[in-house]
């Protein structure tokens, strides 16, 4: 099948962003940016799918990526010390060996894309591939399905009511102190009282 060259051109912008944005979801210091880094990655990819006429699986990228990332930004700012990027931090550890296994990774997935040879099966013309797709994920395992669905969320409501500000223990924020903006500083956007007599104040230095 011929593509235009705008199909093209669409396909190496789209694959372009997409791994440029998964490559700054490990250069920010920001939880919640990498998360909406990573956000733009899975829509490009998604749209490369819709190019390829993988309507369904396209769309489903956006819906399951789109929801999740906004959970995981969510839940990283009300959990996680540092999820605005406020303090210095970074995202990779083991450098080298990161580095390595990536470049190792991508060239042998690019060269299975650019030099396999793949079975050519074509389909009746009048097949759903929705519905086929359906069928296939959710025919014998709905129920595995819709019990994972449960746990999941009955997992998500444990996790915020432990987390909550108040525990079994007393408050959360007794004895946890927010990190200092420099290393070894004091904490960050704690007030101190005034030493002026008379003051009866608190102000941030």
């Amino acid at each position: 099948m011929d593509y235009p060259l705008t199909v093209d051109i669409a396909f190496l912008l789209l694959a372009i962003l997409a791994v440029v944005s998964g490559w700054r979801v490990f250069c920010t210091d920001s939880m919640v940016r990498a998360s909406f880094f990573l956000l733009v990655s899975f829509i490009a990819v998604g749209v490369i799918m819709i190019l390829l006429a993988a309507e369904y699986l396209g769309v489903a990228m956006f819906f399951m990526m789109a929801v999740e990332m906004m959970v995981m930004a969510t839940f990283m700012v009300m959990f996680m010390m540092n999820p605005a990027g406020l303090n210095p931090m970074m995202m990779v550890h083991q450098h080298k060996f990161s580095i390595a296994a990536g470049v190792v990774i991508f060239v042998l997935l690019a060269g299975v894309a650019l030099l396999a040879e793949f079975p050519t099966n074509p389909l009746p013309a009048d097949l759903d591939p929705v519905t086929s797709l359906g069928n296939e994920l959710l025919g014998d395992s709905m129920l595995i399905f819709e019990s994972a669905g449960i746990v999941l969320l009955t997992t998500m409501i444990g996790v915020v009511v432990l987390s909550s500000h108040r525990g079994r223990y007393g408050g959360a924020h007794e004895g946890s102190m927010p990190p200092g903006l420099v290393p070894g500083g004091d904490p960050a956007g704690m007030p101190k009282e005034d030493e002026e007599e008379g003051g009866g104040h608190h102000h941030c230095h």
